[in-house]
């Protein structure tokens, strides 16, 4: 019966132990800056993004034209498809200090920019 009894005692702590990184993954999510890049009239705007050095980074992607457009960058190694109207999350980082260009692959004769790690 004492075994139970210990086992029983033990199911608080695991849970507390669970909860507690649970919050610690949020608290640490949360922390990461949130830049904004719009894609208008097959634009980037803005077409330079300032980026601490050596932090992860979201980057909300808000496609406000009426064709879809792909945010490429061989140096972030990202690419995704931003459907029309519509918003993505791209995670980058965390980088070196340097500039990292990206562009629109439907659209590469306007659709371009860089971030910029500082």
């Amino acid at each position: 019966m004492a075994f139970r009894r210990e086992s029983v005692d033990m199911v608080p702590t695991r849970l507390l132990a669970a909860l507690s990184l649970s919050l610690l993954a949020s608290i640490a999510s949360a922390a990461e800056p949130e830049l904004q890049l719009i894609i208008k009239n097959h634009r980037f705007e803005p077409a330079e993004l300032k980026v601490p050095a050596g932090q992860r980074i979201k980057l909300v992607v808000h496609n406000q034209d009426a064709t879809p457009e792909e945010f490429e960058s061989h140096s972030l190694n990202r690419e995704k498809v931003i459907p029309a109207g519509a918003k993505a999350a791209i995670f980058i980082g965390p980088l070196k200090p340097g500039r990292y260009a990206f562009f629109g692959e439907y659209n590469e004769a306007t659709a371009k920019g860089a971030v910029v790690a500082e």
